[in-house]
């Protein structure tokens, strides 16, 4: 029970992704509470997570919506940020500028900014990047590779300015999501080394192993999750 005694708030929780970090943050002892905009979602997920599961409605992507979810969920140890959102454009067309930096730079910083007064030494803060913004991008990416850039240094910046607080901060860079989380299944057969993607629990157990003791000499970086599929791209 790696992570018994925390409690993480999961923002921007999804039906692939954040899902996958509650239940496996849950098996591992944590209880969790989930974020999002859509309360019917919600709804659905805590349901099947069980008793140690929580939701708070809300928009985080203003400095005073993620206050009001932060106040909203309590005390909290550990946050995990995974507000998604991925959109296509170019150099000629960067019409998805303004959307892709508010959910991968804005938010996540306005969501540390609220969690602070409840987060102390030991707490740890984790984000989601890209393999996109480590490793080559694709010409019609242009908005969203420099966004989830922009957040891989915000991981570096934040965890130096965190340091003295005993506060980590650290990221995974997932390559493809594929599709929803679903509890139970043999997701290992879905996926084999080198492939474009992979489902959510791959990405969801580093993310927990992330945010146990196990991990806590790891700070400040944004680790690559994508089976090696970044070699086929050289």
């Amino acid at each position: 029970m790696r992570l018994k005694g925390r409690r993480v708030l999961i923002a921007g929780t999804s039906t692939g992704l954040g899902y996958a970090v509650a239940y496996f943050s849950i098996n591992e002892g944590a209880e969790v509470v989930l974020n999002a905009r859509s309360e019917k979602k919600l709804v659905e997920i805590v349901k099947s997570l069980g008793d140690k599961a929580s939701y708070v409605v809300g928009d985080v992507s203003t400095p005073q919506g993620a206050r009001d979810v932060v106040s909203r969920a309590g005390n909290i140890t550990d946050l995990v940020i995974t507000v998604g959102g991925y959109l296509e454009d170019t150099v000629e067309s960067p019409s998805g500028l303004d959307e892709m930096l508010k959910n991968h730079i804005k938010t996540p910083l306005y969501l540390v900014n609220a969690s602070l007064e409840k987060l102390h030494e030991g707490s740890t803060i984790v984000m989601v990047s890209s393999t996109r913004a480590l490793y080559t991008a694709l010409p019609n990416q242009l908005s969203y590779a420099i966004a989830k850039s922009g957040l891989t240094k915000a991981v570096e910046i934040l965890a130096s300015e965190l340091l003295n607080k005993g506060i980590r901060v650290v990221g995974v860079a997932p390559s493809f999501i594929m599709g929803d989380f679903v509890p139970g299944r043999d997701w290992r057969k879905m996926r084999k080394l080198g492939d474009a993607g992979a489902p959510p629990e791959d990405f969801a157990q580093v993310i927990t192993w992330l945010l146990s003791n196990e991990a806590q000499w790891v700070n400040g970086v944004v680790i690559p999750v994508d089976g090696g599929a970044r070699l086929k791209w050289v």
